[in-house]
């Protein structure tokens, strides 16, 4: 029987197959509507503000004169060192969890169970952390080992290492997720060639979910660029003209700067346009820095296919 012979029935769907389809489709154009909307208020009361003076310059009067050029810097570089101190421990412990450790043992469970207990702990909980951990722990013990006064203040480094422990629990389920995508047969092909049990890991599991490994310190990043409970605590402070030129140094952060505007400023309308003027910028820098992180990922998964 020639097959354009045979007419086929178009295929009903019943009202809760269309119910299905509909509100999952009908709750991503909301989502996306509202995401939509919420930037273009940002951008459309917030661009008038943003000049070149406004990016390059100190705060003055009260944070309602002058630029947010410290708060940019401190923010930039505080991102910069939690990720130097989150990804690489995190990758480190994920590879352990996936590739080392018995999923049955005792304590990759315990390990496993204290990462989900951490991924739903409160920010501002990690900031008491690092008060009492960092400062009051380890600082005040290099203070009484050297002698000096320092180290047990609130700082950029303090507050970067908070923020690192702030996103482990990001990095090491993502990278562990990306290091079980790796087909199991490459482990045994490469293990069977005569390489040894690391050679294996660095040379072809590693290669194989480096794109997954940047998900998991994008999604981290993304998260510790815009937490401000943590750093309140440890580091950042209402107005500082001058950048910070060490690791024991304070800072201006965006989002607490934000906050500052928001909620301290002397006069609320004037400061308005400012906070507008802040938060995009600071949206602007979030997007920038998944964006490269973005074209990286998609530049190594070019090459890799």
């Amino acid at each position: 029987m020639n097959p354009e012979l045979i007419t086929r029935k178009p295929i009903k769907r019943s009202k809760k197959e269309y119910l299905a389809l509909g509100l999952p489709a009908f709750s991503a154009f909301v989502l996306v509507g509202l995401i939509i909307l919420l930037l273009a208020h940002f951008v459309w009361h917030g661009l008038p503000g943003l000049t070149w003076e406004f990016l390059t310059q100190s705060p003055r009067n009260n944070n309602t004169e002058g630029g947010i050029f410290p708060a940019i810097y401190g923010t930039v570089i505080l991102v910069f060192m939690m990720s130097l101190l989150g990804v690489p421990i995190g990758t480190a412990t994920a590879v352990y969890l996936s590739e080392y450790a018995k999923q049955s043992s005792l304590f990759a469970r315990s390990v496993r169970f204290g990462v989900n207990t951490l991924a739903g702990v409160p920010s501002i909980v990690f900031g008491l952390f690092g008060v009492g951990f960092f400062m009051q722990f380890i600082g005040k013990g290099i203070d009484t080992a050297s002698g000096s006064d320092i180290w047990s203040k609130p700082s950029l480094l303090w507050s970067a290492a908070t923020l690192s422990v702030l996103t482990l629990p990001v990095v090491i389920v993502s990278v562990e997720e990306a290091l079980r995508t790796v087909p199991q047969e490459l482990r045994a092909a490469s293990l069977a060639l005569g390489a040894t049990k690391w050679q294996t890991i660095w040379k072809v599991v590693l290669p194989n979910s480096l794109t997954g490994i940047l998900t998991g310190s994008i999604l981290a990043i993304g998260r510790g660029a815009g937490e401000v409970a943590p750093v309140i605590f440890v580091g950042a402070v209402y107005s500082l003209p001058e950048l910070p030129s060490s690791l024991t140094d304070q800072f201006m952060h965006m989002g607490y700067h934000i906050y500052v505007l928001a909620t301290q400023s002397p006069n609320a309308a004037e400061a308005l346009p400012l906070q507008y003027a802040s938060t995009l910028v600071l949206l602007l820098l979030a997007f920038s820095l998944n964006l490269t992180a973005g074209l990286i990922r998609m530049r190594i998964r070019k090459q890799q296919y």
